[in-house]
């Protein structure tokens, strides 16, 4: 089964890139950058601290179920 966890929209702008992320976790979230790597970097790193939440939390959420049963 597949799932779009995320969407990604990148403009360019007069004074450089701006990045726009859309999340069914997170809503959107704006970035801007005068460089696209950066931008990018910016980006990859935000979603993966969104992810390591989301499964610190899911891990969390089952040791506490397991501990009730």
């Amino acid at each position: 089964m597949e799932e779009t966890l995320y969407n990604i929209e990148i403009h360019k702008e007069e004074d450089g890139y701006l990045g726009k992320l859309f999340s069914d976790m997170d809503g959107v979230k704006e970035f801007k950058n005068e460089y696209l790597d950066e931008l990018l970097r910016d980006i990859t790193i935000d979603m993966q601290l969104a992810l390591d939440e989301f499964s610190n939390r899911a891990e969390n959420f089952s040791d506490e179920i397991s501990k009730k049963y």
